[in-house]
């Protein structure tokens, strides 16, 4: 088992950056077969020893669908629709409808200070916050990108890197 793993992991990178634009589409697909042990170390998180193992399930049960602009089902979803049905789900709380309008309801955090659940805003369109995202751990992030739809990204990736505004907390 551990050297079926051990070649997923080193095998899988090179797999989905051989690809081209076309069957991109169709390896996100084969990404969503994995089991929920193997995706999550394939992007060296642990859910067990997580505080909320119950985020690490509802981020794996929307991986792979679709982006859709102003969606929130699993026919397809924006970025604000996946945080706000992660936090419904995992945490019972309702946000707001856009990234810009979740702003206000959380208590900024620095990166620095980033925990499991801690929503992540960036600023990509004009200066504005125009992205969000759900902050796992490792510096890793669930959330629903235009191009690939529901999957998670690493924060010290050079594009969310450049865009990352603040992180934020909301406080019961």
């Amino acid at each position: 088992m551990k050297i079926r793993l051990t070649l997923l992991l080193i095998l899988l990178p090179l797999f989905i950056f051989s690809q081209t634009k076309k069957h991109k589409h169709k390896q996100k697909y084969k990404v969503q077969n994995l089991s929920y042990e193997e995706y999550f170390s394939a992007n060296h998180l642990q859910p067990d020893s997580a505080i909320s193992p119950y985020l690490y399930s509802q981020v794996y049960n929307w991986v792979g669908t679709h982006y859709r602009y102003s969606g929130n089902t699993k026919k397809g979803i924006d970025c604000s629709g996946f945080v706000s049905e992660i936090y419904k789900k995992t945490y019972c709380i309702d946000l707001p409808g856009s990234s810009r309008e979740m702003w206000p309801t959380v208590d900024p955090i620095e990166k620095c200070d980033l925990k499991e659940g801690d929503i992540l805003f960036f600023k990509i369109k004009k200066g504005k916050i125009s992205h969000v995202g759900v902050y796992l751990r490792n510096n890793k992030f669930a959330h629903a990108s235009v191009k690939t739809g529901v999957i998670i990204s690493d924060l010290d990736e050079a594009y969310y890197k450049k865009y990352f505004y603040k992180g934020g907390r909301i406080v019961n």
